[in-house]
Protein backbone atom coordinates (compact mmCIF):
# COMPACT_ATOMS: atom_id res chain seq x y z
CA UNK A 1 0.00 0.00 0.00
CA UNK A 2 1.47 3.13 -1.12
CA UNK A 3 -0.04 6.47 0.46
CA UNK A 4 1.09 10.35 0.07
CA UNK A 5 0.86 12.61 3.24
CA UNK A 6 1.22 16.25 3.67
CA UNK A 7 1.21 18.14 6.89
CA UNK A 8 0.34 22.28 6.85
CA UNK A 9 0.10 24.66 9.25
CA UNK A 10 -2.79 26.37 7.87
CA UNK A 11 -2.82 29.30 10.20
CA UNK A 12 -6.98 29.27 10.18
CA UNK A 13 -8.62 26.43 8.50
CA UNK A 14 -11.82 28.65 7.98
CA UNK A 15 -10.08 31.98 6.49
CA UNK A 16 -8.08 29.25 4.10
CA UNK A 17 -9.77 26.75 3.07
CA UNK A 18 -10.22 27.69 -0.46
CA UNK A 19 -6.14 27.01 -0.14
CA UNK A 20 -7.03 23.62 1.22
CA UNK A 21 -9.04 22.81 -1.46
CA UNK A 22 -6.67 24.10 -4.02
CA UNK A 23 -4.28 21.66 -2.44
CA UNK A 24 -6.29 18.57 -2.19
CA UNK A 25 -7.23 19.12 -5.59
CA UNK A 26 -3.73 20.08 -7.04
CA UNK A 27 -1.73 17.87 -5.08
CA UNK A 28 -4.32 15.15 -3.72
CA UNK A 29 -2.09 13.98 -0.84
CA UNK A 30 -4.13 10.30 0.42
CA UNK A 31 -3.75 12.03 4.17
CA UNK A 32 -3.51 15.95 5.38
CA UNK A 33 -2.40 16.79 8.75
CA UNK A 34 -3.74 20.53 9.41
CA UNK A 35 -2.39 22.83 12.52
CA UNK A 36 -3.83 26.09 14.12
CA UNK A 37 -7.25 25.36 12.71
CA UNK A 38 -8.48 28.47 14.88
CA UNK A 39 -11.92 26.44 14.94
CA UNK A 40 -13.88 24.36 16.92
CA UNK A 41 -14.68 21.32 14.94
CA UNK A 42 -18.14 21.94 13.93
CA UNK A 43 -17.34 24.74 12.83
CA UNK A 44 -15.00 23.76 10.42
CA UNK A 45 -15.32 23.58 6.73
CA UNK A 46 -15.49 19.72 6.29
CA UNK A 47 -18.28 19.35 4.25
CA UNK A 48 -16.20 21.11 1.25
CA UNK A 49 -12.91 18.54 1.93
CA UNK A 50 -15.91 15.67 1.76
CA UNK A 51 -17.08 17.01 -1.33
CA UNK A 52 -13.39 16.56 -2.96
CA UNK A 53 -12.54 12.69 -1.79
CA UNK A 54 -11.59 13.90 1.96
CA UNK A 55 -14.69 11.64 3.44
CA UNK A 56 -13.15 10.60 6.64
CA UNK A 57 -11.77 13.25 9.77
CA UNK A 58 -10.40 13.36 12.94
CA UNK A 59 -9.88 16.37 14.60
CA UNK A 60 -9.74 18.45 17.78
CA UNK A 61 -10.43 22.15 17.60
CA UNK A 62 -10.97 24.69 19.95
CA UNK A 63 -12.25 28.65 19.04
CA UNK A 64 -9.78 31.16 17.64
CA UNK A 65 -6.79 29.20 18.70
CA UNK A 66 -4.26 26.08 18.34
CA UNK A 67 -6.47 22.98 16.80
CA UNK A 68 -5.56 19.87 15.02
CA UNK A 69 -7.18 18.01 12.22
CA UNK A 70 -6.53 14.54 9.69
CA UNK A 71 -8.36 14.80 6.81
CA UNK A 72 -8.01 11.46 4.81
CA UNK A 73 -9.23 9.73 1.82
CA UNK A 74 -8.45 6.40 3.52
CA UNK A 75 -10.66 4.96 6.23
CA UNK A 76 -9.14 6.42 9.65
CA UNK A 77 -9.78 5.40 13.32
CA UNK A 78 -9.62 7.99 16.12
CA UNK A 79 -6.83 6.97 18.06
CA UNK A 80 -7.22 9.81 20.46
CA UNK A 81 -5.57 12.40 21.80
CA UNK A 82 -3.36 13.92 24.71
CA UNK A 83 -3.25 17.47 26.38
CA UNK A 84 0.88 17.83 26.94
CA UNK A 85 1.55 19.91 29.89
CA UNK A 86 -2.03 20.38 30.63
CA UNK A 87 -1.92 23.62 29.08
CA UNK A 88 -5.93 22.77 27.80
CA UNK A 89 -5.26 23.20 24.30
CA UNK A 90 -5.84 21.49 21.07
CA UNK A 91 -2.47 20.32 20.15
CA UNK A 92 -2.44 16.50 19.39
CA UNK A 93 -4.73 14.48 17.95
CA UNK A 94 -4.08 11.14 16.59
CA UNK A 95 -5.76 8.46 13.78
CA UNK A 96 -5.03 5.20 12.70
CA UNK A 97 -5.21 3.66 9.23
CA UNK A 98 -6.55 0.06 8.43
CA UNK A 99 -2.47 -0.81 7.79
CA UNK A 100 -2.19 -0.46 11.28
CA UNK A 101 -0.01 3.09 10.96
CA UNK A 102 -0.66 5.16 13.52
CA UNK A 103 -0.42 9.13 12.65
CA UNK A 104 0.25 11.80 15.31
CA UNK A 105 -0.34 15.22 14.61
CA UNK A 106 1.17 17.93 16.98
CA UNK A 107 0.64 21.51 17.03
CA UNK A 108 4.01 22.61 19.63
CA UNK A 109 3.97 25.63 21.46
CA UNK A 110 5.98 28.51 19.02
CA UNK A 111 7.39 29.90 22.98
CA UNK A 112 6.69 33.74 22.27
CA UNK A 113 9.63 35.86 21.40
CA UNK A 114 11.72 35.87 24.40
CA UNK A 115 13.73 32.18 25.09
CA UNK A 116 13.97 32.67 29.37
CA UNK A 117 11.32 30.53 30.99
CA UNK A 118 11.75 32.91 33.85
CA UNK A 119 11.10 36.22 31.46
CA UNK A 120 8.32 34.59 29.50
CA UNK A 121 5.58 31.88 30.47
CA UNK A 122 4.90 30.98 26.69
CA UNK A 123 8.63 29.47 26.54
CA UNK A 124 8.65 27.27 29.78
CA UNK A 125 4.86 25.83 28.28
CA UNK A 126 7.16 24.90 25.04
CA UNK A 127 9.93 23.13 26.82
CA UNK A 128 7.47 21.56 29.44
CA UNK A 129 5.42 20.07 25.98
CA UNK A 130 8.64 18.90 25.17
CA UNK A 131 9.64 17.40 28.11
CA UNK A 132 6.17 15.40 28.53
CA UNK A 133 7.06 14.09 24.49
CA UNK A 134 9.57 12.93 25.44
CA UNK A 135 8.24 11.47 28.65
CA UNK A 136 4.93 9.32 26.52
CA UNK A 137 7.36 8.41 23.57
CA UNK A 138 9.76 6.52 26.47
CA UNK A 139 7.28 4.70 28.56
CA UNK A 140 4.52 4.02 25.51
CA UNK A 141 7.71 3.35 22.73
CA UNK A 142 6.33 4.13 19.56
CA UNK A 143 5.75 1.36 16.04
CA UNK A 144 4.62 1.74 13.24
CA UNK A 145 3.99 5.41 13.13
CA UNK A 146 4.32 8.83 12.11
CA UNK A 147 4.61 12.51 13.45
CA UNK A 148 4.09 15.25 11.90
CA UNK A 149 3.24 18.69 12.43
CA UNK A 150 4.29 21.93 13.16
CA UNK A 151 6.71 21.54 15.87
CA UNK A 152 8.12 25.16 15.76
CA UNK A 153 11.45 24.34 16.02
CA UNK A 154 13.78 24.09 13.08
CA UNK A 155 16.96 22.30 14.76
CA UNK A 156 19.55 22.02 12.08
CA UNK A 157 21.72 24.49 10.96
CA UNK A 158 20.77 24.09 7.63
CA UNK A 159 16.98 24.00 8.57
CA UNK A 160 17.30 28.44 8.81
CA UNK A 161 18.82 31.02 7.09
CA UNK A 162 21.12 31.79 9.11
CA UNK A 163 22.61 30.21 11.99
CA UNK A 164 24.34 32.37 13.89
CA UNK A 165 21.76 35.24 13.84
CA UNK A 166 19.24 32.46 14.98
CA UNK A 167 21.09 31.18 18.07
CA UNK A 168 19.34 33.09 20.72
CA UNK A 169 15.75 33.39 18.67
CA UNK A 170 13.02 31.02 19.55
CA UNK A 171 13.09 28.20 17.61
CA UNK A 172 16.44 27.86 16.90
CA UNK A 173 18.00 27.98 20.64
CA UNK A 174 20.27 25.38 21.91
CA UNK A 175 18.05 24.57 24.68
CA UNK A 176 14.76 24.43 22.35
CA UNK A 177 16.96 21.46 19.57
CA UNK A 178 18.03 19.96 22.89
CA UNK A 179 14.51 19.81 24.17
CA UNK A 180 13.20 18.36 20.43
CA UNK A 181 16.22 15.72 20.03
CA UNK A 182 15.42 14.31 23.60
CA UNK A 183 12.01 13.73 22.66
CA UNK A 184 12.89 12.24 19.16
CA UNK A 185 15.56 9.74 20.96
CA UNK A 186 12.73 8.48 23.49
CA UNK A 187 10.41 7.39 20.01
CA UNK A 188 13.36 6.56 18.34
CA UNK A 189 11.84 8.52 15.62
CA UNK A 190 13.65 9.24 12.36
CA UNK A 191 13.63 12.48 10.43
CA UNK A 192 12.20 11.36 7.07
CA UNK A 193 12.38 14.53 5.38
CA UNK A 194 15.78 14.94 6.01
CA UNK A 195 16.49 11.16 4.98
CA UNK A 196 15.30 12.00 1.72
CA UNK A 197 16.93 15.45 1.56
CA UNK A 198 19.97 15.40 3.73
CA UNK A 199 22.04 18.35 3.12
CA UNK A 200 21.30 21.98 1.79
CA UNK A 201 19.05 24.62 3.31
CA UNK A 202 15.57 23.94 3.87
CA UNK A 203 12.40 25.87 4.62
CA UNK A 204 9.06 25.55 5.35
CA UNK A 205 8.24 28.59 7.24
CA UNK A 206 8.32 32.83 6.02
CA UNK A 207 7.24 34.83 8.38
CA UNK A 208 4.46 37.65 6.92
CA UNK A 209 7.29 40.27 8.29
CA UNK A 210 9.57 39.65 5.29
CA UNK A 211 8.43 42.23 2.38
CA UNK A 212 9.70 39.97 -0.52
CA UNK A 213 9.55 36.43 1.67
CA UNK A 214 10.29 35.16 -1.67
CA UNK A 215 13.39 36.88 -2.46
CA UNK A 216 14.80 37.21 0.85
CA UNK A 217 14.42 33.97 1.67
CA UNK A 218 14.76 34.07 5.30
CA UNK A 219 13.41 30.77 6.22
CA UNK A 220 12.87 27.97 8.45
CA UNK A 221 11.70 24.47 8.56
CA UNK A 222 9.58 24.33 11.21
CA UNK A 223 7.12 21.68 10.12
CA UNK A 224 8.25 18.08 10.31
CA UNK A 225 7.58 14.20 9.55
CA UNK A 226 8.80 11.14 11.39
CA UNK A 227 8.38 8.07 11.10
CA UNK A 228 9.49 5.13 13.25
CA UNK A 229 12.46 2.73 12.04
CA UNK A 230 9.94 -0.02 11.10
CA UNK A 231 8.62 2.26 8.37
CA UNK A 232 10.91 4.81 7.86
CA UNK A 233 12.73 2.96 5.35
CA UNK A 234 9.30 2.67 2.89
CA UNK A 235 9.44 6.60 3.17
CA UNK A 236 10.39 8.35 0.15
CA UNK A 237 9.43 11.78 -2.29
CA UNK A 238 9.75 14.27 0.55
CA UNK A 239 9.12 18.02 -0.68
CA UNK A 240 8.10 20.94 0.77
CA UNK A 241 5.99 23.04 -1.50
CA UNK A 242 7.23 26.19 -1.65
CA UNK A 243 5.15 28.06 -4.36
CA UNK A 244 2.02 27.33 -1.65
CA UNK A 245 3.44 29.70 1.15
CA UNK A 246 3.24 32.30 -2.34
CA UNK A 247 -0.65 31.46 -2.70
CA UNK A 248 -3.39 34.35 -2.48
CA UNK A 249 -3.74 35.48 1.49
CA UNK A 250 -1.49 32.65 2.56
CA UNK A 251 -0.34 30.51 5.26
CA UNK A 252 3.14 31.52 6.37
CA UNK A 253 3.83 28.01 6.44
CA UNK A 254 4.29 25.74 3.37
CA UNK A 255 3.17 21.90 3.22
CA UNK A 256 5.37 19.39 3.50
CA UNK A 257 5.00 15.76 1.87
CA UNK A 258 6.29 12.41 1.93
CA UNK A 259 5.08 9.07 0.69
CA UNK A 260 4.96 5.55 2.09
CA UNK A 261 5.37 2.23 0.52
CA UNK A 262 3.76 -0.01 2.95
Amino acid sequence: MAFTLATWNINSVRLRAGLVAKLLREEAPDVLCLQECKSPVDKMPLEGFRALGYTHCVARGQKGYNGVAILSKLPIEDAGDRDFARLGHARHVAATLENGVTIQNFYVPAGGDIPDREQNDKFGQKLDFLTEMKHWFGANRPHKSILVGDLNIAPREDDVWNHKQLLKIVSHTPIEVEHLAQAQEAGNWVDVTRADIPSGQLYSWWSYRSPDWDAADKGRRLDHVWATPDIATAAHSSRVLRDARGWEQPSDHAPVFATFDL
